[in-house]
């Protein structure tokens, strides 16, 4: 080799221009820690130490698929170009060969020789149809997946599981052989459709003086065979990197098929491992122990470069987008700029004032980075890394900006910009109940009015006459196929209010306030309700305008005191009432699926009477055994006396007719209740009680009133005293048919009298707190129906679409025939003001699932239901 002076790329000499960390999208926890990662166009795919492939969704980050694949830990992935297949290698050691959508083992494939050890890495010749792997034992052997002679009878006696080893299994004279390990996770890898056994002359004996780490498939590389032949580059513990001619069956002089050829061998015996390889154009990066990256030329077989990319070793490595991505063992992951050979080479040249610098480097794991790679997904490109703490980092890559002499302007790749959003919308603190945040409330709105002004939104914010409350954002967009005066109008109700999260005690995860994605959900407060359903209806609403599909005209309000009562909110509407318009359809999405399984639609929600039942003396608190006697009215004695005559036998509320305004149940009604009671006991028997239990418990939940009293106050420090202030808070869920107003003089009259029978010198009064009408909306409407069929559509998988029926109870594959139609015991105040304000009728989509937690610890929203709520939104904009 000629000689060649090798530049360090440690110290740049001249100004790089920043670079941004890439962003993390979101994390995948596993229960072991992840040894190998190939990406496929919508796929990720991960081997585990415990013996696991598991697939997930580039789409939800949903899992896919989670399968016993070997007995020990998986080693390497690689996914042919095609991705039609996909083979893993283990320390079984077998490599089997996979189907990547249905994860069906196709093939089975092992050696015959012994002390084989881990099979490190694996490849695959799609041009000669040939598996290459590469082993402990510092060999290299191969076989034909279209070579039938290898066929063996799955119970073969030469597989390692069956064969006696010549260290492990012998025994000395009257001894005992080992036994061999057992699991019952071995039963779960499934059975493979052929097995193949490797022919023994298959071999290329010491490809390396150490073991062999990694191996890759590549075309066009070298100048030292033909452009379209493939050749297999390989990596191994003595420092040295082989490229490998393929093809042939002569039998050479050592008892050898000729099948693998060396054509160069690059580095140094007794070097530093070579623990990875990625490949440009003719540059060949190998990562090494130490930190090292060393580059190479396959032409002229020179080292151009030596770069220290890590404190630690470079464990795994990718080309992408015209850099150089490395991972460590420090946990630490790298961009390097590159001499942009290759298809990359007009990408980002422009970016980069130097070559081979060191970009961005940041910490992404807390354990050793075992392996990465690197996708282009819906228009972004994704950085992934798996490492040794259990979970595979998803990085979404943010290039800088092209220069302004650029003469190839690269478009700046963001992640999905609905969830974007909605991470920035999400770190607003917009708790309404507090009034430290006040600040952060309006901030939150200002940030919503931008965002819908800057999707083409006619946007004010509105308040009341008195502007004590936080705004409401209005926001019109225009359909722009029909007249004005035939365009129907939409009204999409909300809140960008959240209740109070508390990180500091300990029971959140995360921080509430900062959106982060693990295991296909989205974490943050406000990220289920309600936030995320907003985004969904606005960036469906774009797609829509985008396409000029829209016919209608959608109009959002969005509130900022849902949580409170929607304080202000009615007396804005109706002062600004003109201005929004006529609305002729209102919809909402604010509330969750009965579980985690079933796509539900809501028709149906209690009302709510908040009331505070006060007490009071005209003496100050006094003490229980200084004055205390029968003489004296105590208030607190007065209070829960008058409290207890509000509650009969078995809950019965003894407010006089309180029951007979309510709306008799319909066989139609009913019907629902036996539907979803059908499904549920179906889908979780387990967890639910007897089929005639369950519907009544949902009916007493959902239909019937009832009253709770949450708790006493009362004046003065603990100790033996007579508060002379007693006060009770109290809650009425109230039904459709039970108006507020009657139900309200009704309380107060029947507390009055109730209290002059006590004839005690104490004064009551009794305040009402808030208020909300109950809800009944007609699940045969235009509204609703829409809502049915953008369900269905969304959910297509869910549904069996292909039989009409008038209910959900599940078809014979178990499928259903509709959504849920369900009621709630919960109220949202300004539904049914809006129905009587507009005239217009209302109908619910619940977003999230059963599991959300909303106004809990660790609130979260599902990406799949994040993207299905999009799907429906823009389905209903479009039809009604």
């Amino acid at each position: 080799m000629p000689a060649t002076t090798i530049p360090n790329a440690s110290a740049p000499s001249v100004e790089v221009p920043p670079h941004t960390t890439p962003e993390l999208n979101h994390v995948l926890k596993h229960d072991s820690s992840v040894l190998a990662l190939v990406v496929g166009h919508d796929r990720i795919y991960a081997g585990t130490q415990d013996g696991e492939i598991v697939v997930w969704s580039l789409a939800t980050f949903q899992p896919i698929h989670r399968i016993q694949a070997h007995k020990r830990s998986v080693m390497c992935l690689f996914l042919s170009d095609d991705e039609s297949l996909l083979f893993s290698s283990a320390s079984d050691p077998i490599v089997n060969v996979w189907c990547p959508r249905t994860m069906n083992r196709k093939s089975e494939i092992y050696s015959t020789w012994d002390s084989f050890g881990d099979i490190f890495s694996v490849a695959y010749s799609s041009q000669h149809q040939t598996v290459y792997y590469g082993a402990q034992n510092t060999t290299i052997q191969w076989v034909g997946l279209d070579d039938t002679s290898r066929i063996v009878a799955q119970d073969s006696t030469s597989h390692p599981d069956r064969r006696n080893h010549r260290f492990f299994d012998s025994r000395a004279v009257g001894g005992a052989s080992t036994p061999r390990p057992t699991d019952e996770r071995y039963d779960l890898i499934p059975r493979s459709h052929t097995v193949l056994e490797t022919d023994r002359r298959a071999i290329k004996q010491y490809a390396h003086y150490g073991y062999v780490y990694c191996m890759l498939m590549a075309r066009g590389v070298t100048a030292f065979v033909e452009p379209d032949h493939d050749v297999l580059l390989s990596g191994g513990g003595d420092g040295t990197i082989k490229v490998w001619q393929l093809g042939g069956n002569e039998v050479g002089p050592d008892g050898t098929l000729n099948g693998l050829r060396e054509i160069m061998s690059l580095g140094e015996d007794n070097a530093e491992s070579v623990m990875s390889l990625s490949i440009d154009g003719s540059f060949l990066y190998s990562g090494k122990l130490s930190g090292i990256v060393e580059l190479w030329d396959l032409d002229t077989k020179q080292k151009l470069r030596v770069i220290k990319a890590h404190k630690g070793d470079v464990m795994a490595m990718q080309m992408g987008w015209g850099y150089l991505w490395s991972a460590g063992s420090t946990g630490t992951a790298s961009k390097h700029s590159t001499a942009h050979y290759g298809r990359y080479q007009e990408d980002c040249s422009q970016n980069v004032s130097q070559k081979y610098q060191l970009l961005t480097q940041w910490k992404a794991h807390e354990g050793k980075i075992l392996a990465c790679a690197v996708s282009n997904y819906e228009g972004r490109e994704v950085f992934i890394t798996g490492a040794n703490d259990n979970t595979v980092g998803v990085w979404v890559v943010k290039n800088p900006p092209a220069t302004e002499t650029s003469e190839h302007p690269s478009p700046v790749v963001d992640e999905d910009m609905m969830i974007s959003s909605l991470r920035d919308f999400v770190s607003f603190k917009t708790i309404s109940s507090r009034p430290e945040y006040a600040e952060d409330c309006r901030r939150g709105a200002t940030f919503l009015r931008t965002l819908f002004r800057r999707h083409g939104g006619d946007v004010e914010m509105l308040s009341a006459d008195d502007n004590l409350h936080h705004p409401v954002v209005f926001a019109k967009f225009s359909g722009k196929l029909e007249p004005a005066e035939k365009r129907k109008r939409i009204l999409f109700y909300g809140h960008y209010d959240v209740v109070p999260a508390d990180s500091r005690k300990g029971n959140w995860n995360t921080d509430p306030f900062q959106l982060k994605g693990t295991n296909g959900y989205l974490y943050g407060r406000g990220v289920s309700d309600n936030k995320g359903p907003i985004m969904a209806a606005l960036y469906a609403l774009t797609d829509l305008m985008q396409s000029k599909a829209l016919d209608s005209d959608v109009v959002f309000l969005i509130e900022g005191e849902e949580e409170s009562g929607s304080r202000g909110f009615q007396e804005t509407v109706r002062q600004n009432r003109q201005k929004i318009g006529h609305i002729d359809y209102i919809l909402l999405a604010n509330s969750y699926w009965l579980n985690d399984l079933t796509p539900c639609l809501t028709y149906g929600l209690r009302g709510v009477l908040h009331a505070t039942v006060c007490v009071e003396s005209k003496n100050p608190d006094l003490h229980s055994g200084v004055d205390g006697s029968h003489m004296v009215n105590e208030p607190l004695t007065d209070l829960t006396t008058l409290v207890s005559k509000l509650k009969g036998p078995r809950n019965r509320i003894l407010l006089p007719g309180f029951y007979d305004s309510i709306l008799p149940l319909t066989p139609e009604e009913e019907a629902r209740f036996d539907d979803i009671t059908t499904v549920l006991m179906n889908q979780s028997p387990a967890e639910n009680k007897s089929g005639p239990d369950l519907k009544t418990s949902l009916m007493a939940r959902w239909r019937e009133p009832n009253l709770t009293i949450h708790r006493f106050k009362v004046s003065g420090p603990d100790g033996s005293l007579v508060s002379s202030h007693a006060s009770a808070h109290i809650s009425f869920r109230l039904v459709p048919g039970q108006e507020l107003d009657d139900i309200i003089q009704s309380l107060k009259t029947y507390l009055r009298h109730e209290f002059d029978l006590f004839e005690s010198e104490n004064d009551l009064t009794v305040k009402i707190d808030n208020k909300a009408e109950p809800w009944l909306g007609d699940p045969d409407n235009a509204i609703f129906r829409t809502l049915e069929e953008a369900t269905m559509q969304a959910w297509d998988s869910l549904f069996d679409n292909g039989q009409e029926s008038q209910d959900a109870e599940p078809a014979a594959d178990g499928k259903l025939r509709k959504p849920l139609y369900i009621r709630e015991g919960g109220s949202i105040p300004a539904i049914r003001f809006l129905e009587k304000e507009f005239e217009a009728p209302a109908a619910h989509l619940p977003c999230g699932q059963a599991s959300d937690s909303a106004h809990l610890d660790n609130e979260r929203l599902r990406v799949t239901n994040l993207l299905k709520s999009r799907e429906i939104f823009s389905h209903v904009f479009r039809k009604l």
